[in-house]
């Protein structure tokens, strides 16, 4: 299985691995397209079925996607999630975004206001997914934002993030008769809480 769904191999950079899995036309490389890139805010789990409409009409973007361990009850599996939860990266004209929307998978298009910047961001992420980087997905935690458990054992557990350490780690501080105690738990079971 390949790491992006724009899609990257060491070979090519972003072919589209349902396109190739399917017997379609890959969509061309929005990194070697001319164009101005669009982020595409999709309705809630449409990025993957965004990204094969997109590659049906050879329209080039990107949708970056990264190995995340999802746990069902105490059984853990390995899926491939968008690295940015509900938005795709378009490269092309206007035109080719009112397209996108006319799938009815996308809730808002974004134009980017600095081109070089999204363009220099996009490569790295996309030098980076080559390399088979082994990103982790975490919400912003900071210290002091309270966060509930999402998954595994503490499932539903609530407290306040205390400190980051090394690992990418987490010491949560839950607080029970005015007492606190703490434990370290993986940043990537956490939800922050409004």
């Amino acid at each position: 299985m390949l790491v992006s769904q724009a899609t990257i191999t060491t070979e090519e950079s972003a072919v589209n691995a349902t396109s190739s899995q399917l017997g379609e036309s890959a969509a061309p490389s929005p990194f070697d397209t001319p164009g101005e890139w669009f982020v595409l805010h999709t309705r809630s789990r449409q990025e993957k079925a965004l990204a094969q409409d997109l590659t049906a009409r050879r329209i080039p973007h990107f949708l970056p996607l990264c190995r995340a361990a999802h746990y069902y009850g105490k059984h853990k599996c390995m899926i491939e999630t968008p690295l940015f939860s509900n938005y795709l990266f378009l490269r092309g004209s206007l035109d080719d975004a009112y397209v996108a929307d006319r799938t009815r998978r996308v809730a808002n298009i974004i134009r980017c206001a600095d081109q070089h910047k999204i363009t220099w961001e996009l490569t790295n992420i996309n030098l980076a997914l080559l390399q088979h980087a082994p990103f982790v997905q975490y919400p912003a935690l900071v210290e002091g934002v309270r966060v509930e458990v999402r998954a595994g054992p503490f499932r539903g557990l609530q407290g306040v993030i205390e400190s980051r350490t090394k690992g990418n780690r987490l010491i949560l501080q839950v607080q029970t008769l005015g007492r606190a105690v703490s434990f370290e738990i993986d940043g990537s079971l956490l939800d922050v809480i409004d």
